[in-house]
């Protein structure tokens, strides 16, 4: 099986560093204990105060090294406002940003000067290329272990609802069936800042489980 670019789907690997393997076919209530109980092994090895030297790296290339499609079917039917769902989205983004580099630094810019504080908080130089938005996902993965978590997944939000904004303003001059696609992206990414925001509000509460 291939991605939707042709590259090929890695094989699936066993989970290893303290991560307990998947089963093949488990009940629904035996798939959502092992993504939370996945989701939260992956966030102690990164938060842990006796992390090994190199950890926070390995854990940000995670889905380079096991495949989106394995953290995909692990953890995100979890949803929003779960711990394995916040996971499985910034992975996503990162995936994404680094895929679609020089796609999203155009929708980025479009978005820019419509959403200024969102545009702040995301952090990205202005106009932003295909390296700067690839080194956000890596950087927002980065803090989510070795810093505030709370504050990376406002990061990652304000990220989309710029990108939200620059698709729904270049909506508006597309062809009628790009125009609606793009719309409907766009919902989806202002989908996932709010996910995003809310999944932090839980952090803080200590209610992201």
């Amino acid at each position: 099986m291939t991605y939707d670019d042709g590259s090929p789907r890695p094989r699936r690997p066993i989970l290893s560093g303290g991560l307990p393997d998947m089963p093949g076919d488990p009940d629904p209530a035996d798939r959502i204990a092992l993504a939370h109980a996945t989701a939260a092994a992956v966030l102690h090895a990164g938060r842990s105060d006796d992390a090994a030297s190199g950890t926070t790296e390995r854990l940000v290339n995670l889905a380079d090294r096991i495949g989106l499609d394995e953290l995909a079917e692990l953890w995100r039917e979890s949803g929003p406002g779960t711990l394995p769902g916040t996971l499985w989205s910034l992975y996503l983004l990162r995936s994404w940003v680094h895929r679609n580099g020089e796609e999203i630094s155009r929708l980025f810019t479009a978005g820019h000067r419509y959403a200024e504080v969102s545009s702040a908080v995301a952090g990205l130089p202005e106009p932003p290329g295909p390296r700067e938005v690839a080194h956000l996902g890596d950087a927002i993965l980065t803090r989510a272990f070795d810093g505030d978590f709370a504050i990376a997944l406002e990061r990652a939000a304000a990220f989309c609802r710029v990108v939200a904004t620059g698709r729904a303003h270049l909506a508006d001059d597309a062809q009628h069936d790009e125009g609606q696609r793009q719309t409907r992206l766009a919902r989806g990414n202002q989908r996932m800042a709010e996910e995003l925001e809310q999944a932090a509000h839980l952090w803080r509460k200590n209610e992201l489980h």
